[in-house]
């Protein structure tokens, strides 16, 4: 990495080198949020297998934001905080319909 980037790109900079692949393996209610309900998530990496902890707000998806346990993701590592996932993407989307039965 060629430290280049000043942090000038609209606050992306926070993001680690390349994305990542990885799986969803658990679900933690926290208590926080405005309702109380903010939970995390642990996502391990494909490749070197380390864990990464993330909340919705890292979801990056339209509409409602979530994920389920065994899902696949793409993912960036904070560099502020090397043990958090940011700009989480799942990569295998779920039929709508799943959802409506």
């Amino acid at each position: 990495m060629n430290g280049g980037d000043n942090g000038s790109n609209g606050g992306s900079s926070d993001a680690g080198p390349g994305p990542r692949h990885g799986t969803i393996v658990t679900r933690r209610p926290s208590g926080g949020g405005p309702s109380g309900a903010l939970g995390s998530y642990i996502v391990r990496d494909d490749e070197d297998e380390r864990y990464y902890n993330f909340d919705y707000r890292q979801i990056v998806t339209e509409g409602f934001r979530t994920i389920r346990t065994g899902e696949r993701v793409r993912f960036h590592v904070s560099t502020a905080h090397p043990d958090r996932a940011r700009f989480v993407i799942r990569l295998d989307q779920p039929d709508p319909a799943e959802y409506y039965q």
